[in-house]
């Protein structure tokens, strides 16, 4: 995505429109979820309107307006926090929240792609290509959809949309949970080409998978957080100001430091400058997105596992 095409998705008249009725779907579920839970006198307040609100659902969880998760590869914390080869991803970490104590499942990456999404490795012990659509188990996407709410998926190098493909050139399978589910429409899974510049119209939630280099998997640290960087770094400064939120997470480490590695919000529904030394894994990064969006079901290992908490701005 070259830069031009990046700074196109700054807000103006008929987008700003779009990105509030987007923003009273959003409030709208999350007062339902509220309502429900708590009195009138215990729901939280709305901070304003249209670009600089931001809304809590009855968790303490923040209902940002869209939603975007960047998985990486194979790194521990050490070897991107406070490293000179990731300035990118260091300032995001400054300029919003790093978790501490943040740990991958398992080992190797695919199960723990699974247990992201949907509470569980189902299965999955290995890297080895799977059966598409092997499991109709809940997902974040499923509950989503289910919900009422959009989803997508936006992987680089996927040959094309919906394309159930092992592997291509740089691209691989394995890093993409969603074509293991019968419950989730190949056709949410597109090419990253297809991230969009307006960013009013990104789903409510969308996971970004960088190709084997782009990720850090084949390639270094700094390409990894340069592509970051050039491909969702408008993303982010947008985010900043129109309720919206970057997750950057690692899939696991690198069989060195006890699973531990970097997990990153940025967005305007993120205290800046906050940190989290609680022990979070994968689970409760499902079950915070889960309580971003609503939902009233949680999948799998997400059902008993704790949201994300600490690192939300009032």
């Amino acid at each position: 995505m070259s830069g031009s095409e990046e700074t196109s998705g700054s807000s103006s008249g008929s987008g700003s429109s779009v990105y509030r009725r987007g923003s009273v779907y959003r409030r709208s579920r999350a007062l339902v979820a509220s309502t429900l839970a708590f009195s009138a006198a215990a729901v939280g307040v709305w901070t304003g309107f249209g670009d600089t609100s931001t809304a809590h659902a009855a968790t303490g969880v923040p209902t940002p307006d869209h939603v975007v998760v960047v998985v990486m590869e194979n790194h521990a914390y050490s070897q991107v926090i406070g490293s000179s080869s990731a300035p990118y991803i260091n300032s995001l970490a400054t300029g919003g929240a790093a978790l501490t104590q943040s740990y991958g499942i398992t080992h190797p990456s695919q199960p723990n792609y699974f247990a992201l999404f949907s509470g569980s490795t189902q299965g999955i012990t290995s890297d080895s290509c799977y059966t598409a659509g092997f499991s109709s188990a809940a997902n974040l996407a499923s509950e989503v959809t289910a919900a009422g709410g959009s989803w997508a998926s936006y992987n680089e190098t996927l040959p094309s949309q919906g394309s159930t493909t092992c592997s291509s050139g740089n691209y691989a399978r394995k890093h993409n949970p969603w074509f293991g589910f019968s419950n989730v429409a190949t056709s949410t899974a597109k090419t990253f080409a297809q991230f969009p510049t307006d960013y009013t119209t990104l789903p409510d939630i969308s996971f970004v998978t960088p190709n084997l280099c782009s990720d850090m998997h084949d390639c270094s640290v700094a390409t990894g957080d340069t592509w970051i960087k050039n491909n969702l770094g408008a993303y982010a400064t947008w985010a900043k100001t129109h309720n919206s939120l970057l997750v950057v997470t690692f899939d696991e480490d690198n069989l060195l430091s006890g699973n531990r590695i970097p997990t990153v919000f940025y967005g305007q529904p993120v205290k800046a400058g906050s940190t989290s030394s609680t022990t979070y894994n994968h689970y409760n990064l499902l079950r915070t997105l889960e309580d971003s969006q609503g939902l009233s079901t949680h999948a799998g290992n997400a059902a008993s596992a704790a949201d994300i908490t600490g690192i939300w701005a009032s």
